[in-house]
Order: structure tokens, then C-alpha cells, then sequence
């Protein structure tokens, strides 16, 4: 009698263990997609033609740059050369994950243009 409570106490703790591990490897799929953009800052001004966005992307099944298709490498990094006009622009960078779950980050850049007087 003593070894079946045993017995039955040691599966219950392994059955435990299985769906404590099956959960805290599924965390991934549970959170959603995750988007990080690490260049250019939110705000920040600029001279130049060209921007590159980059940043990281997890969880991801499609990304896209001011809609635009984008493309992540094997560890999720991302990098885009974008061309504004001058002034405010805004930057979106959405993700859509394989359950349809979507996020998205915005960015705003001040493209500054200076005149020359010669």
C-alpha cells in the first residue's frame, strides 16, 4: 500500500514537471508577436536622403514597413533603407504572427533640408 501512494505521488510530480515544461515552452507562441526598432529613435531629426530602420522582430510570420513587405534574417534583425520627404514622417513597422495576432510601432523623424546660399 505504502509503495502505490509512492508510486502515485512520484507520477504525479512528473506529471507536473511535463505540463509546467510544455507551458514554459509554448511561451513563445502565447505572447504574440514582439517588434523592437532600435535606429532611427522616435523623434529624432535628420538631414540626410536615405534612413535605415532596423530593429528585431520575434514571433513573426509577415512584416512590413510602411506596408511594404520587409524580411528578417534567421535571428529576427531587420534592416530597411527608406528615402522620406522632408519634413515629419511616420513610420510604421507591423507584424502579424501565424494565430493573425498583430502589433505594430510607429516612428516619427523630423527630415530636416537646408538651403544653400551661394
Amino acid at each position: 500500500m505504502r509503495q502505490r501512494g509512492l508510486s502515485f505521488y512520484l507520477f504525479l510530480i512528473l506529471g507536473v514537471l511535463l505540463v509546467g515544461y510544455g507551458l514554459f515552452e509554448s511561451r513563445r507562441l502565447l505572447e504574440g508577436p514582439e517588434i523592437a526598432i532600435t535606429t532611427p529613435l522616435d523623434g529624432s531629426a535628420t538631414s540626410t536622403h536615405l534612413i535605415q530602420i532596423t530593429g528585431t522582430a520575434k514571433n513573426i510570420a509577415f512584416l512590413t514597413i510602411n506596408d511594404a513587405p520587409a524580411y528578417t534574417d534567421e535571428a529576427g534583425h531587420f534592416t530597411e533603407l527608406r528615402s522620406p520627404t522632408p519634413g515629419v514622417t511616420v513610420n510604421t513597422v507591423a507584424a502579424v504572427d501565424r494565430f493573425g495576432r498583430k502589433t505594430s510601432k510607429i516612428i516619427s523623424l523630423n527630415v530636416l533640408t537646408y538651403c544653400s546660399l551661394t
